[in-house]
């Protein structure tokens, strides 16, 4: 099939008629139903019966719809990019980073980059990792902020600084004289806990260490952010396992401690190797590993 029946063939199952696929392809009605003859003629058989005014798919079409959709993804993706690398050498900086790093830290980097080069344009996204990934090697975004391990084979992973996992409690859950003191995660067991459905790499892992424990802690509330669970704590809510992040610039009065776990936090730049950092894309990176290593420092 030509490039120009597939998009065809894709517009008419987008609006269920010939009239809305040639208003869609900015073409005339009678140049789409002419291209849609040709397209059966080469193929062999029809693609659409119509069904009360409607042109609805033949077995055959469907059969093909899954391929055709992808095509027009894959083609979608081609024109931004396209457009992306046309674009001009002084476009802004662009961020892409995890929501939990959107509210503890990006901000303040931006703020204090905008004093040292107060002309540059910010744009900020916040994505999760897979996502992420895809906007980079789209050129959508130049760097990207996750604390994943994405081991992406088309893009540079740059560490920034390392931390711990932090328990984070409800105020006065524990004596003041114990809050210096690494929480071995066995004193989980039987806990109330707030769970995180993050699906990563990170959530994966603590829940892998969690199932370990016995007896298991008992969650009754799965929320899809830390953020969410450092408020839910706050009032009561039982206890989250957070990143070092969220747990020491969180607004809510509550208590926290790191988890004694063999396993770290890291903050990770991403960006493609293709494309070599700026100026200004160094020195908010700079301002990230410097604001990032204090957080962690006081924590």
């Amino acid at each position: 099939m030509r490039l120009r029946y597939i998009e065809l063939f894709h517009a008419v199952l987008s609006t269920g008629s010939l009239t809305g696929a040639a208003s869609l392809l900015n073409v005339s009605q009678p140049a789409a139903s002419k291209a849609l003859q040709q397209a059966e003629s080469h193929l062999g058989f029809p693609l659409f019966s119509r069904v009360r005014g409607r042109l609805q798919p033949t077995p055959q079409a469907l059969l093909m719809r899954h391929q055709i959709d992808k095509l027009m993804r894959d083609l979608y993706d081609l024109r931004r990019l396209a457009v992306n690398i046309t674009r001009p050498e002084s476009h802004p900086l662009r961020v892409t980073c995890t929501p939990a790093l959107a509210q503890v830290l990006v901000p303040d980097a931006i703020a204090r980059l905008g004093e040292v080069y107060p002309e540059t344009i910010v744009e900020l996204f916040t994505q999760h990792s897979a996502v992420m990934c895809e906007s980079l090697m789209l050129r959508e975004a130049d760097i990207g902020l996750t604390l994943q391990d994405i081991n992406h084979h088309g893009l540079v992973q740059e560490p920034l600084c390392r931390g711990n996992i932090k328990v984070i409690a409800p105020p006065g859950w524990w004596p003041e004289r114990e809050l210096d003191r690494p929480l071995p995660i066995k004193a989980l067991a039987g806990q109330p806990m707030i769970g995180i459905t993050v699906q990563d790499a990170l959530g994966a892992m603590l829940q892998n260490h969690l199932t370990k424990v016995e007896p298991a802690p008992v969650t009754k509330v799965w929320v899809q952010t830390y953020q969410l669970a450092c408020s839910l704590v706050a009032r009561g809510g039982g206890l989250a396992l957070v990143d070092p992040f969220t747990a020491q610039c969180s607004r809510e009065p509550v208590q926290k401690r790191a988890l004694k776990l063999e396993m770290d936090v890291v903050l990770y730049a991403v960006y493609r190797p293709d494309s070599p950092l700026d100026s200004v894309q160094t020195r908010f990176l700079d301002y990230m590993r410097q604001m990032a290593k204090k957080i962690l420092t006081n924590s």
